[in-house]
């Protein structure tokens, strides 16, 4: 089956593919309705007091997007489903990283030693 530019939605992808961003931002703010209701389906299902709001997962997408070198959306479906699949990676990325930092974030660990925990000396601060 052909693919038809008349569409708006197939020729601003097809000229993303050509490499023009400012189709991009044309398909963004064509689909924006669509675009919030996929992130909002998706905030939906994370934990109450999620750092992240619809808006910021959308413009995180966004950006995704416009770094992507190789665009193989043909049709609406197709791009809603990558901007499904790009919102979806957000999220994983984003607790990842809030489980990283409640884990120390990489700090490497410092071993205890006894004589430090058991000195007979008195602290100043700690006689304060």
């Amino acid at each position: 089956m052909p693919i038809e530019a008349s569409e708006p939605v197939t020729g601003l992808l097809l000229g993303w593919a050509g490499g023009d961003r400012n189709c991009l931002d044309s398909l963004i703010l064509l689909l924006d309705a669509e675009l919030r209701h996929i992130a909002h389906r998706y905030m939906r299902l994370e934990r109450d007091g999620h750092t992240l709001q619809t808006t910021a997962l959308i413009n995180e997408a966004y950006l995704r997007l416009v770094n992507e070198r190789e665009v193989r959306s043909e049709h609406r479906a197709q791009f809603l489903a990558l901007a499904a699949q790009v919102m979806r990676h957000i999220l994983v990325d984003h607790a990842r990283g809030v489980c990283r930092g409640k884990r120390g974030n990489g700090i490497p660990e410092l071993p205890l030693n006894e004589a430090f925990i058991f000195s007979r000396q008195k602290s100043n601060d700690l006689v304060a």
